[in-house]
């Protein structure tokens, strides 16, 4: 038996614009239909010997993760939510406590959450050769077959010239190395990127992981031991959580012990971190453009541009990356997109919160967008998904007024309670105990204008919430 572990809790930053804090890649649609997330669920989850997943992810995540897994109709053997982000080894740390007390006997198959995988017999294939030696006490790597010298990945070192999908033994790990030295890697013919995804079993990991990091082991177990269920997720006992060391399952374990195998795998893999590495996902045009959106370019070639509100006009460029968004607009030369996640953190430091939301931000009720915003007013549009109910809640500094646009409303002012229906509208004033609901069966879609003299978000008190928030 195998369980999928997917490890939820990255940003994304070099993806920025389209991928925020709040909103990173792996829930994007990037590279097709559905999110890089469940791509990577269902990808798990179609193995013959797999069973639920586990997801391990951000806390500011999981109402979005539990919908994209309603969507894909699969029920998970856990969510669990970390209360702050400690890096890859505690994360699969606690899902290992987990496995290793629930099912003993399982392996667990770690893999991130924001991948791409074109041939899924062969990771199949790739999967089932590593079980072998993952049963016989090996941690099992897979490391992907290079096509190209690749500056932005590790690289293991196989013992000799490898068949895909045979088990070898890892000889070295190297950091990621620079242009000339990956082409001399490529070119030996027994290097292989280091993917990230793993399989092993969950007590083989443990034992490695008290010998060689004796303080995450102890902050690990205690934070699964001491986990409470909170609606459909699982929360880490925060202390515990918080207190462990922050290292990646790579430097607190995988590069320092002998027992370990890797499968080679050439089955069409991307990590998705970089805008070059999205458009090898996608196929260029002619001049070796990737656009998608409104966009007119004349004379431009091997660019990425996209847009996603608005016209955007290129003329007379080459390896650019344009990417339009309702609320920034990222412009870089194609040989400086791994720069991106620097600007993101200057604009961290200002305080933007482009860096943390979208203009369209996603609640567990559905969803509200800024139309306008200015001192002492602010427009919005709310969707509000069936059966959506937003919290019983007031607030100290803004007075609101809603307007029904499409479907039915359940509102609740004080003691008073009124369905209203398009074109009907309602006022909340200041101070006033208030909720919104949606008893229809198609989506309510309202606009909110709020006045006052402080419009942020937290300036809001709750009283009752379906969804067991605090905030946000």
């Amino acid at each position: 038996m195998i369980i999928p572990v997917i490890l939820s809790g990255g940003s994304g930053t070099r993806l920025w614009p389209l991928s925020r804090k709040k909103h990173p890649k792996q829930l994007l649609n990037l590279t097709g239909e559905h999110s890089l997330l469940r791509n990577t669920v269902e990808r798990g989850c179609a193995l013959d010997s797999a069973t639920a997943p586990i997801v391990v992810c951000n806390e500011s995540y999981r109402f979005l993760i539990a919908e994209e897994l309603r969507e894909a109709n699969i029920q998970p053997e856990a969510i669990f939510l970390e209360p702050q982000g400690r890096n890859s080894a505690p994360a699969i740390a606690a899902a290992a406590f987990h496995i290793r007390k629930n099912h003993p006997e399982a392996l667990m198959l770690v893999m991130p959450s924001d991948h791409a995988i074109h041939d899924l017999d062969r990771f199949e294939a790739a999967v089932t050769a590593g079980t072998g030696p993952a049963k016989s006490g090996d941690l099992v790597l897979f490391g992907i077959v290079p096509d190209r010298p690749e500056t932005g990945y590790g690289y293991i070192r196989t013992s000799k010239e490898f068949d895909p999908i045979i088990p070898q033994a890892v000889r070295e790990f190297v950091e990621k190395p620079d242009l000339d030295t990956a082409k001399t890697y490529l070119k030996s013919g027994n290097y292989l990127w280091n993917s990230g995804i793993f399989l092993f079993s969950p007590d083989v990991f443990l034992k490695h992981l008290d010998q060689l990091e004796p303080e995450m082991h102890t902050a690990c177990r205690n934070a699964t031991e001491n986990a409470r269920v909170d609606l459909d997720f699982v929360r880490l006992e925060e202390e515990s959580f918080k207190s462990s060391p922050a290292k990646s399952v790579d430097y607190a374990v995988i590069e320092k012990v002998e027992n370990l195998s890797v499968v080679p795998f050439d089955g069409g893999w991307s990590d998705i971190g970089s805008w070059d590495s999205l458009m090898t996902e996608r196929r260029p045009d002619e001049n070796g453009n990737v656009i998608s959106g409104d966009v007119h370019a004349k004379n431009v070639a091997n660019s990425f541009l996209q847009s996603s509100s608005r016209l955007v006009g290129v003329v007379g460029v080459d390896d650019v990356i344009v990417v339009e968004t309702p609320d920034a607009v990222l412009v870089a030369g194609r040989e400086h997109g791994q720069e991106v996640s620097g600007l993101v953190a200057e604009l961290k430091k200002q305080e933007r919160s482009e860096v943390d939301h979208h203009r369209r931000v996603y609640r567990p009720w559905g969803s509200y967008e800024t139309v306008d915003l200015e001192e002492r007013f602010q427009v919005k549009r709310i969707i509000v998904k069936p059966g959506g109910v937003l919290s019983l809640q007031m607030h100290h500094h803004r007075a609101e007024h809603w307007v029904v646009v499409k479907g039915t409303a359940k509102v609740l002012v004080g003691e008073k309670e009124v369905l209203l229906q398009e074109d009907q509208s309602t006022y909340i004033p200041i101070g006033a105990m208030h909720r919104l609901e949606n008893p229809g069966r198609i989506n309510l879609e309202l606009i909110e204008v709020q006045t006052g003299s402080y419009l942020g978000e937290d300036d809001i008190q709750r009283f009752e919430d379906i969804y067991g928030r605090s905030e946000g």
